[in-house]
């Protein structure tokens, strides 16, 4: 099963190939995709990104994980995060939104189990 290209990305908005939702912030892996609601794991821009917010996507058997922290770069990566991807075997990317969807595409294109969490604005 492949990862799912992200087909668009502006300010407060993406889309991913073959599903229908527009997404304010979203989780990808190989097989699908959907909403990364914050407020399941109590997630703000600090301290950020914890490593509940990724434990669905690992599940998924991904090889990498790029986590995208926003446009501005507001949404905080704490090393624990990076810790916990990298203990489970994971290779991780922590780049700005633009740049980590552009990874993520590159990745999927050549046939990388690659998941990610973005977050689309600030």
């Amino acid at each position: 099963m492949s990862s799912p290209e992200i087909a668009s990305l502006s300010w407060g908005q993406m889309k991913v190939k073959g599903c229908s939702t527009t997404y304010k912030d979203c989780k990808v892996w190989p097989g699908g995709s959907r909403t990364w609601d914050w407020r399941e794991t109590g997630t703000n821009h600090s301290p950020g990104v914890q490593p509940a917010d990724l434990e669905e996507v690992v599940k998924k058997g991904v090889q990498t994980v790029v986590i995208g922290r926003g446009m501005s770069e507001a949404l905080q990566v704490p090393a624990s995060t990076v810790e916990y991807l990298k203990k489970n075997g994971i290779d991780v990317l922590v780049l700005q939104t633009e740049k980590a969807v552009a990874e993520y595409n590159a990745l999927a294109a050549r046939g990388v189990k690659v998941g990610g969490v973005f977050h689309s604005t600030c």
